[in-house]
């Protein structure tokens, strides 16, 4: 008897360590996403895929933000590949159980007819693949924001001082978007930022996407203001309770916010792709500032420098060439959905900014000006 329980010891202490051992050698490696898996369309399209998806990307969510093209109703659902081109748009159903099954079944048409090599249904809660994306969402009216930035009506001007800025006065208030450019040149000139040129005009865009420049803007995730700033980055940046919404303060807040986002970023971003041509890194750097923004800056600085994420990155450098700015920013997403929180989402977010800014720029007031002259 005590022979047996001494074997069964030691076969016990067998599985324990081949368990172990076998853990050991999968850490650090990624697992296979099962066929069946929207992933495994990511995981296995090639990086070449992401030329274009910049471009196309920002034609999907214009239609959204304008309410136009194929989302000139809102009641439709829009479908598109993993290059973010436009396969076909539905009618949604009575209830959500008949949109999926619409959009399952034209997924599944798509396949049929050779638009897209394969297709996975989607569910509540499961991504289905070529993805959708509803017209029906919440977003700014570009059109009321872009005045409201601009001061056109007089009520939404602005003057008023914080820390040691001090911009305009009360008989003679200015525009948000010259409070902007006050706080951005004054900091610039006491050597508190160093930031990309372009970054004052994404920030514009920032800010019609995030508030669409209503000062009281407030979100169920308790973001407030211009900015959509959180409770603890209101407290980083020092703001008291009661200067929450002081328009100054939270476009000093953001500055300070990037330019740290910038210093954490710039390193391991220089040495991935310090190569390319001044225009085009600029550019990359101040859409990824964006990305950081809006999803942290670990999670961007990830995308460059993890084993696993930062192998489109490697690729993107080396073969740069081929790609836009913009389609390396939206490729280290694409190639990586589905890990690290990394979702569309994210995406979406740079494009309405981009959005935001272009619509900014074709104004009668900043388009002739240096502010929006793209280099």
């Amino acid at each position: 008897m005590i022979r047996f329980l001494k074997s069964l010891r030691q076969l016990v202490w067998i599985f324990i360590l081949t368990a172990t051992t076998a853990t050991m050698a999968q850490e650090g490696e990624e697992a296979l996403p099962d066929d069946n898996d929207w992933t495994h369309i990511v995981r296995t399209s090639p990086y070449w895929v992401s030329q274009g998806v910049f471009e196309n990307i920002l034609t999907i969510r214009r239609w959204v933000l304008k309410e136009s093209g194929y989302c000139s109703s809102a009641d439709r659902h829009i479908i598109f590949d993993m290059r973010g081109q436009f396969l076909a748009w539905i009618s949604d159903g009575d209830d959500r159980e008949a949109t999926q099954r619409r959009l399952n079944e034209t997924r599944k048409s798509l396949h049929d007819k050779g638009h897209v090599e394969t297709w996975v249904p989607g569910d509540a809660g499961q991504t289905g693949y070529p993805f959708a994306l509803s017209c029906d969402q919440p977003h700014v009216n570009i059109d009321e924001a872009v005045a409201r930035y601009l001061g056109t009506i007089p009520g939404d001007r602005i003057w008023g001082a914080w820390d040691d800025l001090s911009f305009a006065t009360s008989g003679q208030p200015g525009a948000l978007h010259d409070a902007l450019l006050y706080v951005s040149e004054y900091r610039n000139s006491q050597n508190r930022l160093s930031l990309p040129q372009a970054l004052p005009r994404y920030l514009a865009g920032q800010i019609l996407i995030e508030s669409g420049a209503q000062a009281r803007a407030h979100s169920r995730a308790d973001a407030r203001g211009i900015l959509q700033l959180s409770p603890a980055a209101l407290g980083d940046c020092e703001i008291a309770s009661e200067n929450t919404w002081h328009r100054l303060a939270q476009i000093d807040c953001a500055l300070r916010l990037m330019n740290q986002n910038a210093r954490n970023l710039e390193p391991v971003f220089q040495q991935r792709f310090g190569h390319l041509p001044d225009s085009k890194r600029n550019r990359l750097f101040s859409l990824l500032l964006i990305q950081a923004y809006h999803g942290g800056v670990g999670r961007v600085q990830a995308l460059l420098e993890d084993p696993v994420l930062s192998k489109p990155a490697a690729y993107f450098a080396a073969n740069h060439e081929r790609f836009t700015a913009g389609d390396i920013a939206f490729g280290l997403i694409f190639h990586n959905l589905g890990r690290d929180r990394l979702g569309l989402a994210s995406l979406y977010y740079v494009a309405d900014v981009q959005l935001a800014t272009e619509a900014l720029c074709r104004t009668p007031r900043l388009k002739p000006t240096e502010f929006c002259e793209w280099k």
